[in-house]
């Protein structure tokens, strides 16, 4: 969180960073995306992310983080388009990590669906 606010401080207060080119549509890393793709594509990795991880035993936990991606998504729609950005190459690169933490551990599948199996064996 502090880098978070630091990001969010340094975009928009950094004069160097205004109107200054980054890629295809982004021409203002301190502005926000105007074509709102870097905020939808950072609420699906980070739902990505989420359905990889271990899932709690709470249900009404699970429903409530479940909300979290689209709770960040809305939120971040404002935000200058560098720290929406730097989020989803943050999300980007836990997703491979976490991809190949499951492939060195032999389990190809996430553990959510393994603890699915399991459940639905208990029956």
């Amino acid at each position: 969180m502090p880098i978070l606010f630091a990001l969010y401080t340094l975009f928009a207060h950094a004069i160097e960073l205004r109107h200054a080119p980054f890629m295809a549509w982004i021409v203002d890393l301190s502005a926000k995306d105007p074509l709102y793709i870097t905020p939808v594509l950072m609420t699906a990795t980070m739902w990505l992310q989420q359905r990889l991880a271990p899932q709690a035993g709470d249900p009404q936990q699970m429903k409530m983080m479940r909300m979290m991606p689209l709770v960040f998504g809305i939120m971040f729609l404002g935000f200058p388009s560098g720290l929406v950005l730097y989020w989803l190459t943050n999300n980007v690169l836990m997703i491979v990590q976490q991809k190949v933490t499951y492939r060195l551990l032999g389990d190809s599948k996430p553990v959510a669906a393994a603890q699915k199996k399991k459940k639905g064996k208990k029956k």
